[in-house]
């Protein structure tokens, strides 16, 4: 983690949790503060992601750092535990005191209130790094950091003294080191530790289908159980990717440890044979292609119900005929009707005053 600290929470810049696709690995810290954050819940929390999956956690009310995989908590030595917390600790004390002063700032008496933070580097596939820095007010860019240019930039007027504070006292310098040495190696080390878990690759189950409402056939294709994170779902017409039209639910963590994902096209109905679902991702090779194949009607219900009423009315016609063959046996080898008993009931209703039918 290194000695900036913090971890953070998710709320900042939650797509750059992971990087762009196509970034080899991915180191990311979040962190949130806030003036009330509601009974029982933690105002200060930090969070810590590498490729994607969340690997450290820290809370105000744990008041400890903690491993989120099973790969950190048999790697890392209880020292490592024990200095982390005691940083971040600190931290979240300079939270609480950043707080107090932003809301002078922005002359607010009341309220809630957000400062969140958001840094971490890259590792590409050609070997260069990147490096991340940038902080937010209520949920607003407030100020960000360029370790090439070693600069920081004041997105807001509020901002300004921060941004002198900090160059005073040589911020930029251990930014840019931190950016560009420290991030990179601690991230080397836990891609060695989490390999087996980071480098497997789950392929995702792709559903499409569509529903048609007010002469618009909406298609929808929903990727899921896939793994590593990046992946590019669009909707092709005619072999074009469309990006009109077309909406997303973005790229969601599953329970399991997988992500899930969904795009949407409205079409013309006429046109839903033109339409496919291409899905890349580093499982697939070559990428996906996916049709909605309308779903037929079931006919097997309808078959097999004719089948057993014919076999019914031929059953009743079977009895019956049988009935009549006797009965008709009966009379033309001169069988009468049976005498009435003593207690003048009869022990059968044919005789021969009733017709044959």
């Amino acid at each position: 983690m290194g000695p900036c600290g913090a971890l953070g929470w998710g709320l900042l810049l939650l797509g750059a949790v992971c990087g762009a696709a196509g970034e080899p690995h991915s180191l990311r810290y979040f962190e949130t503060g806030m003036t009330d954050a509601g009974t029982g819940l933690p105002w200060f929390v930090l969070v810590g992601y590498v490729d994607g999956e969340i690997f450290v956690h820290y809370d105000n009310n744990t008041r400890r750092v903690v491993p989120r995989t099973e790969w950190m908590a048999a790697n890392m030595d209880q020292q490592y535990w024990d200095g982390q917390t005691e940083i971040v600790q600190g931290t979240e004390q300079i939270y609480r005191v950043d707080l107090n002063t932003l809301r002078e700032r922005y002359n607010q008496s009341g309220g809630s209130h957000t400062v969140q933070r958001m840094y971490g580097c890259d590792i590409l596939e050609d070997g260069t790094t990147r490096g991340y820095f940038q902080d937010a007010y209520d949920g607003r860019d407030f100020i960000a950091f360029d370790k090439d240019m070693k600069t920081f930039t004041a997105a807001v007027p509020q901002a300004v003294p921060t941004k002198r504070k900090w160059e005073e006292v040589s911020e930029a310098d251990r930014w840019k080191n931190y950016l560009q040495e420290t991030c990179v190696e601690w991230l080397r080390r836990y891609i060695e530790h989490g390999k087996a878990e980071l480098g497997r690759t789950e392929p995702p189950k792709v559903r499409v289908w569509g529903k048609e409402a007010d002469g618009i056939l909406t298609l929808s294709c929903r990727a899921h159980g896939f793994y590593p994170r990046p992946i590019a779902v669009s909707w092709m017409k005619d072999g074009e990717e469309q990006d009109q039209d077309t909406q997303t639910g973005g790229i969601v963590p599953n329970s399991d440890g997988t992500y899930h994902t969904w795009v949407t096209i409205d079409a013309r109905p006429e046109n839903r044979d033109k339409y496919q679902c291409r899905v890349e991702h580093d499982s697939l090779q070559p990428p996906g292609l996916y049709s909605w194949e309308p779903s037929k009607p079931n006919l097997v219900p309808i078959v097999v119900g004719v089948i057993v009423a014919i076999v019914a009315i031929a059953i009743v016609v079977g009895v019956g005929f049988i009935i009549y063959r006797s009965h008709a046996g009966k009379k033309e080898k001169g069988y009468n009707v049976a005498p009435a008993q003593d207690d003048g009931s009869s022990s059968s209703a044919t005789g021969s005053d009733r017709p044959v039918i």
